[in-house]
């Protein structure tokens, strides 16, 4: 296990810093190129005007996420193909090569060649897209990945709001005149210099797919892409989750101009202020992922995130609603006034869920795709994003054309959003289950895992451990990187409320021989369909939950499963359940009042061992049972 003990130690590791900051300083030079451009083509038409004033900032808007439709298909084939740090420094040669001819176009006021360099780094950042997702699991390990994609995301907000900030700075200051354009013109090149100079430091990341044919045919590529994702649920309703969090945060920072000033009647800084306040939630968001997840990919933060983003974008609504427009009014005046800082924390706590939700899903992406064609398949991504922020667009159109506000945009694409997730959740339940039981586990307990990184990231095994509540499964689903197959006495199984989590968990109900035969066979034949399709199976071998706080001996019927479908055992234990009100200590569980059974308290520790695993052939239920007992110690 690596000796990392925060995400913030990645930025001092080789394998991780230099592709944060190429990511970083790109996103930067992004922003202040294109915002400098904007603000003189929208501002300075007369000199910058090859486009009407009025519609610079969407054309320039359009050019750039134009090659994310045209050319993602192929840069995913590419970052899939190559080298991905050789790719990385071509990519950075080209934003060299770019900004001089960016630099030439402010020098002279030439706005066509800028036209044509928006374009060409839009191309730049859909080349690089699939580079850096794909290169994060080659480079990080699985506990690595929330917090190394939590950074990334922190990173290129922020850096994303530096550039506007800077390339606002550098025409406010500077005017639209030829020292404005040395100085933008400087800035760029230098900045794309330094990206080149940080790709040098990035250690080799070798091509998953060196031998792939090139399909130079992005809908067929895509195509291609998609159904590729779509052999894994989860994985394709990751991509269509992430490309609605694009519709949904499109909306919100397209309008910030329009909602400053004619909502709450500010300045132009007004404006810059959203954006700082949105862009520090999603940083912090990101951030925080980590800390929540237990350093794994805790999807269950998913639904957490878009209960957030549907709860603050309504009462965005209501707080803007009511909001006295003001004139002209500074940062100050602003919060000054009844409602300002409902505003700011609104927008805040509604990007910081928004970071809450789209982490998991990348890291998810990168853990449970196949590796051959992870860069492909976020390069479909990258297209469906487009889409979706099309989309967005043309529906922000749409509804203001007849006659609403930003406002009322903003209650809609709240309400919109809880839609789309109880869409998604019902697709993939198992968000929603990890989703109650992360919630369960951490307002009940407190978890520490223990070697749960010796659990495997791919292919099938047997776990083993013992059992000592009716939450056993909650816990270990909860701790678990990966999804598990539970076989559980069909008592436990039927019981009210518990048996609807337990059904779509896909838990597999069994009896023995003596009480229901068929239901044996039928339980058998599930174990085994599941481990060949390369499942975690998870088993509790003494048969019953103990009622004295010590294990029972293991049944025969684990060497027989493992007889039947050879695969590693991992023996797991859990501490500290025994004595909760889920456990049978001092009677029958749930029959006792709660404060009673709650004897270790609210909050209370608990521990998730997992053990050495045990090849097929060794596998005993004596020497399992004996290894459970010591991985679970004297603490019950």
């Amino acid at each position: 296990m690596s000796s990392q003990t925060s995400q913030f130690d990645l930025l001092k590791q080789r394998r991780f810093a230099p592709l944060f900051w190429v990511q970083f300083l790109g996103a930067a030079n992004d922003n202040i190129f294109k915002y400098a451009f904007t603000l003189l083509a929208t501002y300075s038409a007369a000199q910058w005007g090859d486009v009407p004033a009025h519609l610079a900032g969407f054309v320039i808007g359009a050019l750039f996420i134009a090659p994310y439709l045209l050319f993602s298909a192929t840069s995913g084939q590419l970052a899939d193909k190559f080298d991905k740090t050789w790719l990385t420094r071509r990519v950075k040669e080209a934003e060299i090569i770019i900004m001089l001819v960016a630099a030439m176009g402010f020098v002279l006021a030439i706005p066509a060649l800028l036209y044509i360099c928006v374009f060409l780094m839009g191309l730049h950042s859909t080349v690089f897209g699939p580079v850096k997702y794909a290169y994060l699991p080659q480079h990080l390990n699985s506990h690595e990945l929330t917090g190394g994609n939590g950074l990334v995301e922190m990173g290129t907000f922020v850096a994303i709001l530096l550039g506007t900030i800077t390339g606002g700075l550098l025409v406010n200051h500077l005017g639209s005149d030829t020292r404005a354009g040395l100085v933008i013109a400087g800035t760029v090149v230098l900045i794309a210099v330094i990206g080149r100079l940080m790709a040098q430091t990035m250690p080799p990341s070798p091509a998953p797919a060196p031998s792939l044919r090139m399909n130079w045919n992005p809908v067929s590529e895509t195509w291609h892409n998609l159904r590729l994702a779509r052999q894994q649920p989860a994985v394709f309703n990751s991509l269509l989750g992430i490309s609605w969090l694009w519709f949904f945060g499109s909306l919100f920072l397209t309008s910030f101009p329009t909602f400053a000033r004619d909502n709450i009647g500010g300045s132009p800084a007004l404006s810059t202020l959203l954006l700082a306040v949105f862009s520090a939630g999603i940083g912090v968001g990101s951030l925080w992922c980590e800390r929540l997840s237990g350093r794994k990919v805790e999807i269950g933060l998913v639904p957490f995130g878009s209960v957030g983003m549907t709860v603050f974008a309504v009462d965005l609504y209501f707080a803007s609603r009511h909001f006295p427009v003001l004139y002209d009014a500074g940062i100050m005046e602003f919060l000054a006034a009844p409602g300002g800082w409902r505003i700011v924390l609104d927008l805040f706590f509604l990007a910081l869920f928004a970071g809450l939700y789209s982490v998991p899903l990348y890291a998810l992406i990168q853990q449970r795709a196949e590796k051959h064609h992870t860069a492909r398949i976020i390069a479909a991504n990258n297209i469906l994003n487009a889409l979706f922020m099309i989309a967005a667009a043309l529906m922000a159109a749409g509804l203001l054309s007849l006659g609403w506000s930003i406002p009322e945009l903003f209650l809609v694409t709240g309400l919109l959003n809880a839609l789309v997730a109880l869409y998604i959740y019902r697709l993939v339940p198992e968000f929603l289950l990890r989703f109650l039981a992360w919630i369960l586990i951490h307002t009940l307990y407190r978890v520490r895992a223990i070697n749960a990184e010796r659990l495997p990231e791919r292919g099938a095994a047997v776990l083993v451990c013992n059992h000592v509540s009716f939450v056993d499964a909650i816990v270990i689903m909860a701790e678990s990187p990966r999804p598990i197959r539970f076989v559980m006495h069909h008592t436990i199984f039927k019981i009210p409320v518990m048996n609807w989590f337990f059904k779509h968990a896909k838990a597999i109900a069994i009896a023995p021989v003596r009480e229901d035969p068929q239901m044996l066979e039928r339980a058998n034949e599930r174990i085994d369909r599941a481990l060949r399709q390369g499942d975690l199976v998870c088993i509790f071998p003494e048969g019953r939950i103990t009622d004295h706080g010590d294990l029972y001996p293991f049944k025969q019927g684990i060497r027989k499963i493992i007889e039947r479908t050879p695969v590693p055992v991992y023996p797991m234990a859990l501490r500290g359940l025994w004595g909760s009100f889920f456990s049978r200590y001092g009677g029958t569980a749930f029959s006792r009042p709660i404060e009673s059974r709650l004897r270790r308290g609210l909050r209370s520790q608990l521990e998730f061992v997992v053990g050495e695993p045990v090849e097929p052939e060794s596998v005993q239920p004596e020497d399992l049972q004996q290894r459970v007992r010591q991985l679970r110690g004297s603490q019950r």
